[in-house]
């Protein structure tokens, strides 16, 4: 928990001094209006919470692997919703939680806070156990639709890849993790419930988050698990998304398109 919120306020410091960080998404909205596959929001309940989620499915004939998208520290932005979008169009279902559910006023999530520092502060104080129950709760509802066929993976950007790498420690049930660029767990016992591959993705002008990689690495060599990491030169942090952008530099871009490509070969083995 201690680790958890040490990272998370790593994080919100170092974000908050890029520039431009808060830029409207307008081109990631455009990318999801001009959807042609079935995009929806629906409530995952389980006790006294309710997650809202969007959904994005795929144009498939048979049953599909579902993907979990977990948002940065940003919350269920539009370019998260986009991401799940993409993964729609590559055959998979993809649902993205908003993790933020609850957080505002009202009862609200993302949108309610209305972004920037309400965010930042909502995500901060979540607690660990209540992220991991909602993660839980949205992979049983992603397994069961009738479009599933019952295989799920775990992805993250950021937050959400340090999130991505804990939930893998906390849910026998999901097939792989791809977390990106965030942080493995350090609890040894922890890296031990992992029971799936976790493959990692980082950019290479990301020393801070980096830097986590030797310790992971090694924590899950000598617990005999799989973990292949990949760090994309020139790249910084927040590639994928920074590398979608209408100003992206080549470096962002190349790192984002070679990414796509590695997750969507990674996932045609599930």
């Amino acid at each position: 928990m201690r680790n958890h919120r040490l990272f998370t306020a790593l994080v919100v410091t170092s974000l908050v001094a890029l520039p431009g960080f808060a830029r409207a998404q307008d081109w990631a909205k455009a990318k999801i209006e001009k959807s042609p596959r079935h995009l929806e929001f629906v409530k995952v309940k389980h006790g006294n919470r309710e997650v809202n989620c969007f959904i994005a499915y795929p144009e498939v004939k048979e049953k599909a692997t579902a993907v979990v998208v977990i948002h940065e520290i940003f919350g269920l932005s539009d370019w998260v919703r986009s991401v799940a979008d993409q993964f729609a169009e590559a055959g998979y279902i993809a649902i993205a939680p908003d993790l933020l559910s609850g957080s505002a006023p009202g009862g609200g999530g993302t949108a309610e806070l209305g972004g920037g520092d309400a965010v930042r502060k909502a995500i901060s104080s979540l607690p660990a156990d209540q992220i991991t129950a909602d993660l839980n709760a949205v992979t049983d509802h992603v397994a069961k639709l009738p479009a599933s066929n019952g295989k799920v993976v775990a992805t993250g950007f950021c937050w959400g890849g340090t999130q991505t790498f804990r939930f893998a420690t906390n849910n026998k049930k999901i097939k792989a993790a791809f977390p990106f660029y965030g942080s493995g767990p350090e609890d040894a016992e922890a890296i031990k419930r992992i029971e799936c591959p976790v493959y990692g993705f980082y950019g290479g002008n990301d020393s801070r988050v980096n830097a986590t990689i030797p310790k992971s690495t090694e924590l899950m060599k000598n617990a005999g698990k799989r973990y292949e990491p990949v760090t994309y030169d020139g790249a910084g942090h927040g590639f994928m998304r920074a590398g979608e952008m209408p100003d992206a530099n080549a470096a962002n871009k190349k790192a984002r398109d070679e990414a796509w490509q590695r997750v969507k070969e990674l996932l045609k083995k599930i």
